[in-house]
């Protein structure tokens, strides 16, 4: 797929700044998502291009978007720092309060470049990691993470093929060499997917390939990852023609693949979301599938069963792909962005800026006194001094919610 839309290549500014607009960030496929301390950040990702002579348009790579998952505002915030371009299909995980964003795809191919983004610093500034020790991964976009041991570990994705002896399987993707792309020659020689699996060592600022035993999955990409203790869980993705329905998990700490065949699970699927929601539950959504159809079905994963389990949901109207879900801290999944629509078609990409949330773990008992005491306020409101000040803080955040949606 093609994302020739026109961006600023100027570098960033230094300088960090921030908007309390009450506004919401505009419609995105292919951008990032994560959660530190019940505050989601939105990075990247593409739109439709108002000019029609260009198909997509990428968002600005110094806009950061963050969204109060207690009072349910959002917050625009100008980023500075040297990050080199605009992206969609990168890959963001956040450790530490620290975002770790690699690769991705821009105007003018695959980069292999990564970048942390400290999040609870005064101000938001990019800065690249550079003088990495090892043999980094290759230039790709639609690939995995799982975080374990302060490590980021990268699996598969969609891209170049590696410049150097790396563990795993390349398969060169034929199509890559014809039609839009042999448009732009700066796009590389063509390009495939694969299962490599690369190691970030955080504290030592290294990268590593494992020794994997068991059966490897098939390449991928557009797949989803989850970590549940010490195991990444794998889920599906293209292939090919083909868009996967299978399990896999590897052990983290022994580099062991484990395939796992649970009885009637989901559809096949490329661009779907993949969340844990606690020790024992991974939480589905959306996506693709083979025949081009975009999915709103959500399903919950019980490890310890090995059991798939379709959930009922209020968004089933709503189908997404390539959109983001981040867990929340009382038992709700937010799902925001995304197409609606066959994103391959020539039809015009039906971007979203929804965010939809589903209630997946029963809500705590605080979070049902904060209801009631909400619902009640009138009579209550009187009595809310003499809570303690980290549940009044959360109350009237709770409050300026409920007035935003009133008004």
């Amino acid at each position: 797929m093609r994302h020739s839309g026109v961006e600023d290549e100027q570098p960033l500014d230094t300088e960090a700044s921030e908007s309390f607009e009450l506004d919401t960030p505009a419609e995105r496929s292919g951008h990032i998502a994560v959660v530190d301390r019940n505050v989601m950040y939105v990075w990247g990702g593409y739109k439709n291009a108002p000019n029609h002579g260009f198909s997509d348009l990428y968002l600005p790579r110094n806009e950061i978007w963050t969204y109060n998952m207690e009072s349910g505002v959002w917050t625009k915030h100008v980023a500075g720092g040297n990050l080199h371009t605009s992206m969609s299909g990168s890959c963001g995980v956040c450790v530490d309060g620290v975002l770790y964003l690699f690769g991705g795809h821009h105007a003018r191919g695959n980069t292999n470049r990564i970048y942390r983004l400290p999040l609870r610093a005064p101000s938001l500034v990019w800065e690249e990691m550079r003088d990495l020790k090892g043999l980094p991964p290759s230039c790709k976009d639609k690939l995995g993470c799982w975080v374990h041991k302060n490590r980021l570990i990268f699996f598969g994705g969609y891209g170049y093929a590696a410049q150097g002896p790396h563990r795993g399987t390349f398969e060169f993707d034929e199509f890559s060499l014809i039609g839009l792309d042999s448009l732009f020659p700066w796009d590389g020689p063509g390009r495939g997917w694969n299962n490599h699996i690369h190691i970030l060592d955080l504290e030592t600022s290294t990268w590593s390939q494992p020794i994997t035993t068991g059966n490897s999955p098939l390449p991928r990409a557009a797949h989803a990852c989850a970590t549940i203790g010490n195991r990444g869980y794998v889920f599906g993705g293209r292939y090919k023609n083909y868009r996967l329905n299978d399990l896999y998990y590897l052990d983290l700490d022994t580099w062991v693949w484990h395939e796992i065949v649970p009885q009637k699970g989901p559809v096949g699927r490329s661009w779907h979301s993949f969340t844990p929601v606690s020790l024992d539950h991974i939480f589905l959504f959306g996506g693709f599938t083979t025949e081009r159809v975009t999915l709103s079905d959500a399903w919950l994963y019980y490890v310890c069963k090995n059991e798939w389990k379709p959930i009922k949901h209020s968004h089933i109207e709503r189908p997404r792909l390539w959109h983001t879900a981040c867990a929340g801290p009382d038992g709700e999944v937010f799902v925001f962005g995304g197409c609606a629509n066959n994103l391959l078609s020539q039809d015009r990409a039906a971007h979203s800026n929804e965010l939809l949330v589903f209630n997946v773990q029963p809500k705590s008992l605080v979070r049902f006194c904060m209801e009631a005491v909400l619902q009640h306020r009138e009579r209550l409101s009187s009595y809310w001094d003499c809570l303690p000040k980290h549940l009044l803080h959360s109350l009237k955040l709770r409050m300026a919610r409920v007035n935003t949606l009133g008004s």
